[in-house]
């Protein structure tokens, strides 16, 4: 049966970064490439979004926005009826995505010196926003255990210098897939609360969890940390819509609520009409059953690719719980990097994010994104084939 997800939908001269910007920075040409790189997906949003973009248009004035209480309410329904998550209304700020969200953090939470700290290897915005505020990354690296990623407290407790203000958290994790289990969490609570440390959780990955995978939202874990913790969510990559730059930052506690509010005023920030209508239309039970598609789709994708990728000697992709970015572990092949990428790029003809972008962790692996038609998925695996196919 065919899926509305294996349309190939031409993406190329339409100002899109991943695949107008491939060769640039990969060397790999769009008429011959593919690009597997930055996380959007080549899929169209559902029809819920569409219509909702065709009515603004329809209507034809783009003025001001002057009333967020369907956003939010949408908001509210999605994180209740997906996550179990009650949000007050008076929580929600409307940020021009994540990492602009990620930014006010920092400027409102932390001074220029401080440190903020990163669970290393993990989604490299965080760290280029943290070192272009003037504050220092400190990189706390996870540690590799079965095959999976997982946090050494003692050691992150032995690196803290007392400098540190802030931790970014990615729950899930990007690049491992890691949907970190309710202990896990409780971890990094009591890790921020040992450090007196603001806590900020991105799960903007949340909704993409592979079957039999549960996220539990940061705010769920310990009552006590509201005080400290911010909460960042996203209908943009759930719905692929990152283009309308809207993200959510959610803070509880009306003390650090007010310092983030102080901030957005100095910003002179409000939201994109275009983001908060998509969002509203996408937060729905129309929403809801296109995301139950996407997953399945996507963990056909994982499986697809994984088969393929695990069947070169040397080569591994991480199990992955969550979001639809494999992470693959070309480490025993024994190749430098340089070669690793120029098999990649130049034999296979794949865009892929070069593993040490990540941070400390990411020598020797490749960040590739399978959420593309099938079509395309077996064909990266065929080409990756090929490229080390010395090694069969």
């Amino acid at each position: 049966m065919t899926s509305r997800f294996d349309e190939i939908i031409d993406r190329v001269g339409t100002a899109c970064a991943k695949w107008d910007k491939m060769e640039a920075l990969y060397g790999v040409s769009p008429q011959e490439g593919l690009s597997m790189w930055v996380a959007d997906m080549d899929f169209r949003p559902p029809a819920v979004v569409q219509k909702a973009v065709e009515d603004m248009a329809a209507h034809g004035v783009y003025g001001y926005l002057g009333d967020e209480s369907a956003y939010r309410a949408a908001i509210q329904w999605w994180m209740k009826n997906r996550h179990g998550w009650d949000v007050p209304a008076d929580a929600i700020f409307s940020t021009h995505g994540l990492v602009n969200g990620t930014s006010m953090c920092l400027h409102s939470f932390t001074q220029p010196g401080d440190g903020v700290i990163l669970f290393t290897p993990v989604y490299h915005a965080f760290a280029r926003v943290i070192k272009a505020s003037g504050r220092e990354v400190v990189e706390c690296p996870l540690a590799m255990v079965d095959g999976k990623y997982q946090m050494d407290f003692d050691a992150y407790d032995a690196q803290m210098t007392g400098n540190e203000k802030m931790v970014i958290l990615c729950s899930p994790h990007n690049p491992g897939g890691r949907v970190w289990t309710r202990e896990e969490l409780q971890g990094v609570a009591d890790f921020a609360k040992r450090h007196d440390l603001i806590l900020v959780s991105d799960e903007i990955h949340h909704d993409l969890l592979m079957p039999g995978q549960t996220h539990t939202v940061m705010s769920l874990v310990d009552p006590s940390i509201s005080d400290r913790l911010v909460m960042m969510t996203a209908a943009t990559k759930t719905f692929n819509i990152a283009g309308s730059h809207v993200g959510n930052v959610i803070i509880e506690d009306e003390a650090l609520r007010a310092k983030f509010a102080g901030q957005m005023a100095a910003m002179g920030m409000s939201p994109n009409s275009f983001g908060v209508f998509m969002t509203t239309a996408a937060y729905s039970p129309e929403g809801a059953a296109w995301v139950d598609e996407l997953v399945t789709y996507l963990d056909g994708n994982r499986q697809v690719f994984d088969e393929a990728v695990n069947s070169i000697p040397g080569v591994t992709s991480m199990p992955m719980e969550s979001t639809y970015l494999a992470w693959v572990d070309f480490r025993d092949t024994g190749m430098s990097a340089e070669e690793i990428n120029k098999r990649v790029q130049d034999g296979a003809k794949i865009a892929a994010n070069h593993g040490p972008t990540f941070g400390l962790g990411g020598e020797g692996f490749m960040r590739f994104n399978f959420a593309t038609p099938r079509s395309r998925v077996i064909e990266a695996g065929e080409r990756l084939k090929a490229a080390f196919a010395d090694l069969q």
